[in-house]
Formats: C-alpha cells, structure tokens, sequence
C-alpha cells in the first residue's frame, strides 16, 4: 500500500487544495497527517474540514493543541501566540471538537508517527544528527515519521554506524530497505526549506521506499488571505520565500 504523508498545513487552504490534488492525482491509497492544521494561516476552518474529510490519520501539532487550550499561548513566539488566538475565536465549534479527539503521536502497522519526534511528541525539533541519533535510541519502530520542523529531511542509522542525514529535494527517492528511519516529509503550509512550494511524501510500505514531493500552489492568495484577517504581516511575507 502507498500512503501520501502530510504535516503542518497552518491553515493554508491554497497549499492543502493544492496538495490534495496532488495526491488525487498519485497512487496512494491513504492520506497521513503528522499534525498542526492550524496556525499561522487563515483558513483554519477550511484546512480543518478538509483533514476530517480526507485523511485516514491526523495527529494534533503544537498550534493544533494551543488552540485547544491544552498549552498555553505564552509557549509561542509573539506572531503564532496572535495567531492561535486569532484562530480561537475564528474556528467553527466542530473544528474544534475535531481538534480536542487528537493526539500528537500514532503508530499505524509497522510506522510510528509523531507530531514532533518519539522523544517528545510535541515540542523536540529534530534538525541534527544527535538529536536524530537520540530519536533512534528512544522510537520502538524501524521506520517513524515526524513534522513539526517544517524542513523535509531523513535521517538513518545501520547496524554498528552512526546516524546520517540530510535535507530532501524534490524527486529525492530512499530506499528504507534497511538500517532504522527517521523521516520528516516537510510542510505543506509554510515550508522553511527555502523551496517555497508545499511539501509532501509518497511512502510505499510494500516496496519499502519514499520519495519527496512538491507542488506548486497560489502564495499570493494564502498570502493575501492572512493580510485580511489582519494577522501579522510576517506570516504573510515568509510564504514567498519558503522560510
């Protein structure tokens, strides 16, 4: 079976539409989401519809949680606080009860799948190989999957080697065969990669590979969208430059 696998969508409708069409279009049979449906973007309600629709698998990320009420806004810098208090008032009380049924890790057949990382769920970002060897010492599964960073990467480690790792472009294909895997697919919403398009993956759990993928959608309307609910400007602007 091959899975398209998602994470950090921030409420940007134009990026997650996109991606969905994407995905329509491959040969995976389900949709995974790693979390954080909201925050940042405008169209929460929208982004939350959407996952409820589609998805097979949603995680809850941080911004998904801080909306709950389950961790408080003072934990996020001043431009995501505004946002997540933007988004409080703004979402539908569906959406929300949506949110609250969440939990920031899963484990689907032989994949654990974790918001952040199998060391801390929620909060940890793992951008290194130490912190990448600490995830591998900890997580149960050979193969975890992880957002929260917003950077599509992997990172492995074989028997009696250290771990190895690095960020992904697009049509990168790994061959996890072998060795454990720590896999990040990158942000659909609001990719910090420099690559400002919205990210995703293809894992096929037959065949043991992934492959990076990237799709093109409207920035200047996500863009446009965050500027009229008043939101920080910041969070407009870093969507052209994917950062």
């Amino acid at each position: 079976m091959k899975v398209a696998v998602i994470s950090d969508i921030h409420g940007n409708k134009q990026a997650f539409e996109a991606t969905l069409d994407a995905v329509a279009a491959s040969d995976a049979a389900e949709l995974w989401c790693l979390g954080d449906l909201v925050g940042y973007g405008a169209d929460p309600d929208v982004c939350v519809e959407l996952a409820r629709e589609h998805t097979a698998v949603c995680l809850a990320g941080n911004h998904d949680l801080a909306v709950t009420g389950e961790i408080p806004l003072r934990e996020f810098s001043r431009g995501a606080s505004l946002a997540a208090q933007w988004t409080r008032e703004v979402i539908a009380p569906e959406n929300l009860a949506f949110l609250q049924t969440l939990s920031p890790q899963a484990q689907e057949g032989i994949v654990g799948l974790y918001h952040a990382s199998p060391r801390d769920p929620v909060w940890e970002y793992v951008l290194s190989t130490l912190l990448a060897e600490l995830c591998l010492d900890e997580q149960r599964h050979r193969l975890c999957l992880v957002g929260h960073s917003h950077v599509a990467l992997s990172f492995t480690r074989r028997e009696g080697e250290l771990a190895t790792g690095e960020p992904r472009r697009d049509g990168t294909r790994l061959d996890l065969a072998a060795g454990e895997w720590l896999i990040n697919p990158g942000s659909v919403g609001q990719p910090r990669d420099g690559d400002p398009r919205a990210s995703w993956l293809l894992l096929d759990l037959d065949g043991l590979t992934a492959s990076f993928l990237r799709t093109d959608y409207d920035v200047a309307g996500a863009a446009a969208a965050i500027r009229a609910a008043r939101l920080p400007d910041s969070l407009a602007e870093r969507l052209e430059y994917g950062q």
